[in-house]
């Protein structure tokens, strides 16, 4: 059994949607166990998401970068970075907008260097792009580091993000899942002599 947690902040619930979305995909696995956390409460979930085998990150991209309070659980992390608790777990990440653009991929860069800080294994989307104006395409938007949604900012959760986009979130989610699963099959510490 492996277990993902999926740190998510949505101030709007689009982003939170999203994140539903990546659990949906993980728990589609068969051998996998899916920890849904809002940044609103991640001190009380620290020891869940330490013991996970993966975490999936998620928040909105405001301001080219994570939101203010996702950057905040981000930087109280820095007792686990000095322990290195994180190290060798898999990571990824999703980001939504109003933006079509909305620098996302300026999100998902400082998502997946903040893990690489934490010495995780990043895992990208390992999609093709598909067609920006098929709405129910995966991948429409050709991230290929993480997931990414487009919610305009007059758009209900009900409505936005779009199906692709929230099928590409499942995709992301159930890929996590199977690299888990075989990383903590072959998994032994990586040690490099100095």
């Amino acid at each position: 059994m492996t277990t993902i947690a999926i740190v998510f902040h949505s101030r709007f619930g689009h982003t939170g949607v999203q994140a539903e979305a990546v659990r949906r995909g993980a728990a589609s696995a068969p051998t996998a166990e899916v920890l849904l956390v809002s940044v609103d409460d991640y001190e009380h979930a620290w020891e869940a998401i330490d013991a996970a085998d993966a975490i999936v990150f998620g928040t909105p991209t405001y301001m080219a970068g994570p939101s203010a309070p996702f950057k905040a659980f981000l930087d109280a992390t820095s007792g686990r970075w000095a322990q290195q608790l994180w190290k060798d777990k898999i990571a990824a990440g999703f980001t939504n907008s109003g933006g079509v653009n909305g620098d996302k991929l300026a999100t998902l860069q400082a998502l997946s260097l903040f893990a690489m800080q934490h010495g995780m294994v990043w895992v990208g989307l390992g999609l093709l792009p598909g067609s920006f104006e098929s709405v129910g395409d995966l991948n429409r938007l050709g991230s290929f580091l993480g997931a990414m949604a487009h919610s305009p900012a007059d758009a209900t959760p009900e409505i936005a993000p779009g199906s692709g986009d929230l099928a590409t979130a499942e995709y992301l989610g159930r890929r996590v899942a199977t690299a888990a699963a075989r990383w903590m099959d072959a998994r032994a510490p990586i040690e490099v002599a100095s």
